[in-house]
C-alpha cells in the first residue's frame, strides 16, 4: 500500500503543469509626473510617453500598432559571448505610427527598452524609455516622427546593451544599420576564440625571460633655452588639465546616454564646425589684409 500511494506522488508531481512565472504589472500603479513622465514606487518607469502630439511632418497618425518586447538572458543563448537580449533585434513601423510597447522584463533584475535619437522638442531628453525591475511589465506610447531614419533601441543598465540587449527600430526605410545588433549586424570588435589560455601564457613568460635591450643613456644637449622649454611645456599641460576640469561636467552630460558610434560621431561633428570656423576667420582676415593693402599701396 505504501509502495503504491508513492508511486501515485510520483506522478502526480510528475505529470503536474509547472506553475506560470507571476509577472508583476506596474502599469496599474504609474503616478504621471507630467511631461510624460511615468513612475511608481516598485521601481517601475515610463519616460517620454506622448499619446496624442503629432511631431512635426506628421499631419495624422499614420496607423497604431502594439507589441510585446520581452527581455532577459535566456533570449541572448542564441547569440555566443552575450548574456542579456532581447526576443526581437529588429523593428521596423511606418513614418508617424503610434506605437503601444509592452515590456516583460522576465529576470530577477533590472531591464530597460530604451529609444534615442528622438526629437527634443516632443520627448524631453530624446529618448522613449520603459524600466521595470523583474519578473514584471510595464506598457508605454509614443508617436514615431516622420521621415526614414534608424533608432538605437537598448538597456542603458551597466554593461547590459554591451553583453547583448540592443536592437534597432527603422522608421520607413531607415538610414542604414546600426553596428554589433546581436543576429542582425556585425559586432564592431568581434570576439576572438582562436587563441586559448596556454598560448597566451606562454607568450607572457616568453616576453618576461627575454633580456631586457641595453640603452645608452641619452645625453642632453647643452642649452640654455631647455627650462625654458620645460616651462613652456609645463603651462601648456596645466592649461590643459584645467580646461579638462572645466569641460568635464559638460562632457559627460552631453555623452550620457550616447553609444560609443554616437559619442564618435557627435565628436566629429564639433572638430568639423571647428575646422569651419576656423576657415571662415582666416578668409576674413586674409579678406582684410589684401583690401588693407590696396588702400596703402599707390597705383591700386
Amino acid at each position: 500500500m505504501v509502495k503504491l500511494l508513492s508511486a501515485g506522488a510520483l506522478i502526480f508531481l510528475f505529470s503536474a503543469p509547472v506553475l506560470a512565472v507571476e509577472y508583476e504589472d506596474h502599469n496599474g500603479m504609474l503616478m504621471d509626473h507630467g511631461d510624460g513622465h511615468l513612475m511608481d514606487m516598485g521601481g517601475g518607469m515610463v519616460m517620454g510617453q506622448n499619446t496624442s502630439t503629432l511631431p512635426g511632418g506628421c499631419d495624422r497618425i499614420a496607423e497604431t500598432k502594439e507589441i510585446t518586447v520581452h527581455a532577459g538572458h535566456k533570449y541572448a543563448e542564441k547569440f555566443p559571448g552575450r548574456m542579456f537580449a532581447f526576443d526581437t533585434q529588429e523593428f521596423n513601423f511606418k513614418p508617424c505610427t503610434k506605437l503601444t510597447v509592452h515590456f516583460v522584463n522576465e529576470d530577477k533584475i533590472r531591464h530597460q527598452w530604451m529609444m534615442h535619437g528622438l526629437p527634443k522638442y516632443l520627448y524631453p531628453k530624446g529618448m522613449f524609455h520603459l524600466e521595470v525591475s523583474g519578473p514584471a511589465k510595464i506598457s508605454g506610447t509614443l508617436i514615431l516622427p516622420p521621415g526614414d531614419k534608424t533608432y538605437l533601441v537598448h538597456c542603458d543598465i551597466a554593461q547590459h546593451m554591451e553583453k547583448g540587449m540592443k536592437a534597432q527600430l527603422k522608421v520607413g526605410k531607415g538610414d542604414g544599420d546600426l553596428p554589433s545588433i546581436p543576429g542582425v549586424t556585425a559586432y564592431v570588435v568581434p570576439d576572438d576564440y582562436k587563441g586559448s589560455l596556454e598560448t597566451v601564457m606562454a607568450a607572457v613568460s616568453a616576453a618576461a625571460e627575454a633580456p631586457a635591450p641595453v640603452v645608452a643613456p641619452a645625453v642632453a644637449p647643452a642649452s640654455t633655452q631647455q627650462p625654458k622649454e620645460d616651462s613652456v611645456i609645463s603651462g601648456v599641460t596645466v592649461i590643459g588639465l584645467a580646461i579638462g576640469l572645466l569641460l568635464a561636467p559638460f562632457l559627460a552630460k552631453k555623452f550620457k546616454g550616447m553609444s560609443v558610434s554616437e559619442a564618435v560621431a557627435t565628436v566629429f561633428e564639433w572638430l568639423r564646425a571647428g575646422i569651419e570656423l576656423v576657415i571662415k576667420l582666416l578668409s576674413g582676415l586674409i579678406k582684410l589684409v589684401v583690401s588693407n593693402k590696396n588702400k596703402i599701396l599707390p597705383g591700386n
